[in-house]
């Protein structure tokens, strides 16, 4: 234990070195600077809370659907949401799903004991990972009911390694593990966890709800027009590399392009390669004749998610670098799918890729071959379409399962 508590130390000081020169890392500096002082004064200790640590953005999303029905359901608990990372913090500070909203403070004995006495949670929920043994440990002491929800496994995580003692210390602080998979489940039953539900992912209801809620967009209904509608999603610079060739050889196919990160030298890129025309979502007005344009680039946050409602296929980014980003938002919309090779560790794209509703393409021949058919055959098409949409409706669930073992009367 002298050992993890030295290295969680030193990890704290090298974030803090870094912040002099990186933004991401001072944002998690400044974060955490007079958190046990906010808050004591937001938090009274009448309150009964349930909290629910998150590490980033996409577990927020998962976590998302549990908030929502504890505030729906139990209006007796407030919700303290805390995040790990500044992607996470900086984008959902004032998310109105939650009462309270913090960093998680670094994870030092003398810290857990303070954030603890002024949470004072009822109940814990960790989503997905982030295996703190202070916290889980601290926890579990004071007899707060913990879980963990839409959990995987792998057989190379540090908790089936001879060394990984101290973290399969820290599992038996839950009072039930919620995994998304049967082989987490077996993994877990090999190192003595048998209080291991098979829930599913949360994020399939979440994407459920988004796609209930999803906007009408007219600008893009403008740009479609009578046309067919292709949706590139979260697309990084290798990705756009295969895309543009796809654009210029289907002319009379809508594009809408939304990138990653919005990088002026790709956009303008996008902009002057597509010899159909292209135009920025965000210097358009209602007189603009956007209907004229091939491509849409879509240089803002918050509309991703509705746009797939206007298409008939869809790309994701992501698949060329670390990873690639949310399928599922596209696959509840009924969407074929196609992304770069990196999709490995994300088991909706490995399922999807198993029944034919999804694909791994690596270049511009694979691109077109995956969408050839898809473009030509209203069989083959509709056929795609409805394994996508049937897979992700056939994996909604989990949050009533998680919340009736949770809340159980």
């Amino acid at each position: 234990m002298y050992l993890y508590n030295f290295c969680v130390a030193v990890y704290a000081r090298l974030i803090a070195l870094a912040s002099l020169w990186n933004g991401k890392a001072r944002l998690w500096v400044s974060g955490r600077k007079g958190i046990f002082d906010s808050m004591a004064r937001a938090i009274s200790p009448s309150d009964r809370i349930v909290w629910i640590h998150v590490a980033s953005l996409g577990e927020f999303e998962q976590g998302r659907p549990v908030m929502e029905h504890i505030r729906a359901k139990y209006p007796q608990y407030k919700i303290l949401l805390t995040f790990f990372s500044p992607s996470g913090y900086e984008v959902r500070k004032n998310y109105k799903g939650a009462d309270y909203i913090f960093y998680m403070p670094i994870d030092t004995p003398r810290n857990v004991r303070r954030f603890l006495d002024i949470a004072h949670p009822e109940i814990a929920i960790f989503v997905k990972y982030e295996f703190w043994i202070n916290y889980l440990t601290q926890l579990k002491r004071r007899g707060v009911r913990t879980f963990v929800i839409s959990a995987i496994f792998r057989s190379n995580s540090i908790f089936f390694r001879s060394y990984g003692f101290l973290w399969r210390q820290a599992l038996d602080s839950f009072e039930q593990i919620f995994v998304q998979n049967d082989e987490s489940r077996q993994l877990l039953h090999g190192i003595g966890f048998d209080n291991v539900v098979i829930a599913g992912d949360t994020r399939f209801d979440r994407v459920a709800a988004i796609a209930e809620a999803a906007k009408r967009i007219d600008l893009v209904e403008r740009f479609k027009g009578a046309s067919r509608l292709f949706v590139a999603g979260s697309t990084w610079g290798p990705d756009e590399d295969i895309l543009l060739p796809l654009i210029n050889n289907n002319p009379d196919i809508k594009f809408v392009i939304v990138p990653h990160e919005m990088d002026e030298t790709r956009i303008g890129r996008i902009l002057a390669q597509t010899r159909g025309g292209a135009v920025r979502y965000t210097q358009c007005s209602d007189t603009t004749p956007v209907e004229k344009s091939q491509v849409l680039v879509l240089d803002t946050v918050g509309l991703l998610s509705s746009v797939y409602r206007y298409a008939s296929w869809a790309y994701i980014g992501g698949g060329f670098g670390v990873g690639i980003h949310n399928t599922l938002e596209a696959a509840i919309f009924a969407l074929p799918i196609a992304f770069g090779p990196n999709y490995a560790k994300f088991k909706e794209a490995r399922d999807m890729v198993a029944l034919g509703a999804a694909a791994k393409v690596e270049t511009v021949t694979d691109l077109e071959a995956w969408f050839a058919p898809l473009r030509d055959n209203d069989d083959t098409l509709a056929r795609v379409s409805a394994t996508a949409k049937d897979y992700t409706l056939k994996n909604t669930g989990a949050t009533s399962l998680i919340m009736k073992i949770v809340f159980a009367d």
